[in-house]
């Protein structure tokens, strides 16, 4: 806006506005909670603004007035998005998951590194558990979201890693330190450096406040040092145990910039990444081809070559890299049922077909079950083209369509007939694959 002769206190405002203006993509991007220091010092900033808003002298006149009116308005409009981006219900999902993660690192991993005999295998199996639920959180494609639930999966994937790896290691030294003197000082720091895996796991789950990140840092930047003094001249086999403490160290200072690291668009915006696009495109080509099936008048002439098709970008998505990212990981497991769905419908189509060239006389249990299946395929085919969630009428007839099938299936009496049974199996099977097709289809994720 042009500033050259306008009002004072126009003039005024605009500035303040500019201001505002400054900081709206941090009220934005804000992914924390309402107690944070981040948040204090935007919610000051912003109050800071409206007051100076409110001071401006309006002299009566209607221009002005309107311009105070607008200014304010757009302020306090950052302060409400500020508020809720703290306290969105999916936001305050995510904390929730996170202080389960923190209790169990509070319970059994940190008694470990403290001098206990092992992580438990329920604790590996309650980190995946966590992991699992936060990739199901929904973000809705909001950035505060998104930011608070990478920033999470980040740090509780990264004790998952240090924790796989510490369980992977041998409980013995590798070398004895009768071998060279040098070796006894490395023994000492690869000591330091477990405990300095501790260390590492309480302060990415925020459970310590006895320690930083800096000083950790630090620390280990010392114990490389001290590795790089020792003269270990004619040993390569002390060299080689040497390298692989320093590796540890290493890594160990990766997890540090995890905070600096998740905070870039990148690791949060999902919808730019290399593999999702790659997931993206593979299924696009599973919808065209879903399409021309549920389309075609004779869709029988289809079946082989949509079969080789789909099992073709079967191969693309096992070919495809994960990036240790979970959501991506989600992505493509979500994407592979999707084809594996699309193959089956045609398996079942194909079969239900032939059968139809078959006369001979049949066990009537037997009969019972391809009946069963006959309304699978029909119940599959709107399944198949259902787009909605579980609030849809939809979606409770298709449910309720396939609660009958599995019911009809359990009043066949096979009668000892085993053909009759693996049958029943195989059917039940389907029902249930379908039904679980059509609450993946309507949750609602996304990445």
């Amino acid at each position: 806006m042009d500033m050259g002769n306008q009002h004072p206190s126009i003039r005024r405002l605009q500035e303040i506005q500019k201001e505002v203006k400054s900081i709206e993509q941090q009220v934005i991007g804000f992914s924390g909670l309402s107690d944070d220091k981040n948040y204090k010092n935007l919610e000051r900033m912003l109050t800071t603004q409206l007051l100076e808003i409110d001071s401006v002298d309006t002299e009566g006149k209607g221009d002005v007035q309107q311009a105070r009116k607008r200014a304010a308005q757009e302020t306090e409009r950052l302060l409400k998005e500020l508020e809720q981006n703290a306290n969105h219900p999916h936001r305050l999902e995510i904390q929730s998951i996170f202080t389960e993660a923190q209790s169990l690192v509070k319970e059994k991993i940190v008694p470990f590194y403290s001098g206990g005999n092992c992580v438990p295998v329920e604790c590996e199996e309650g980190i995946q558990d966590i992991i699992l639920r936060l990739t199901h959180v929904k973000t809705g494609g909001k950035i505060s979201l998104r930011k608070a639930r990478c920033h999470t999966l980040t740090k509780t994937c990264a004790v998952q890693e240090i924790v796989e790896d510490c369980m992977k290691r041998q409980p013995s030294l590798p070398l004895s330190e009768d071998v060279h003197p040098s070796v006894a000082k490395i023994n000492s720091v690869m000591c330091e450096v477990n405990k300095a895996r501790g260390t590492l796991i309480t302060l990415l789950m925020g459970v310590t406040s006895n320690e930083t990140c800096r000083h950790l840092s630090c620390v280990l930047s010392g114990l490389t040092a001290d590795l790089d003094a020792l003269d270990v001249c004619g040993h390569p086999e002390i060299r080689n145990y040497r390298r692989e403490v320093v590796e540890d160290i290493n890594k160990l200072l990766k997890y540090l910039d995890l905070e600096e690291e998740a905070d870039r668009t990148h690791a949060f915006d999902l919808g730019r990444n290399h593999s999702i696009l790659k997931i993206e495109k593979v299924l696009q080509r599973m919808r065209e081809i879903k399409t021309e099936l549920l389309q075609a008048q004779n869709p029988s002439e289809l079946y082989l070559s949509a079969k080789t098709e789909l099992q073709g970008l079967i191969g693309q998505l096992d070919e495809g890299s994960l990036e240790k990212n979970p959501c991506i990981r989600e992505a493509r497991r979500r994407a592979v049922i999707e084809v594996h769905t699309l193959i089956t419908y045609i398996d079942l189509k194909e079969a239900l077909e032939k059968r139809k060239l078959i006369v001979c006389e049949e066990h009537p249990s037997h009969k019972a079950v391809w009946t069963v299946l006959g309304h699978l395929s029909e119940i599959q085919e709107e399944v198949l083209s259902f787009d909605g969630n579980r609030a849809d009428k939809n979606y409770i007839r298709l449910e309720e369509l396939l609660a009958k099938q599995l019911l009809a299936l359990d009043a066949v009496d096979p009668q000892g007939e085993e053909k009759c049974k693996a049958a029943r199996r195989q059917a039940v099977r389907l029902a249930q694959n379908i039904l679980s097709y059509l609450d993946l289809k309507s949750d609602e994720w996304e990445y």
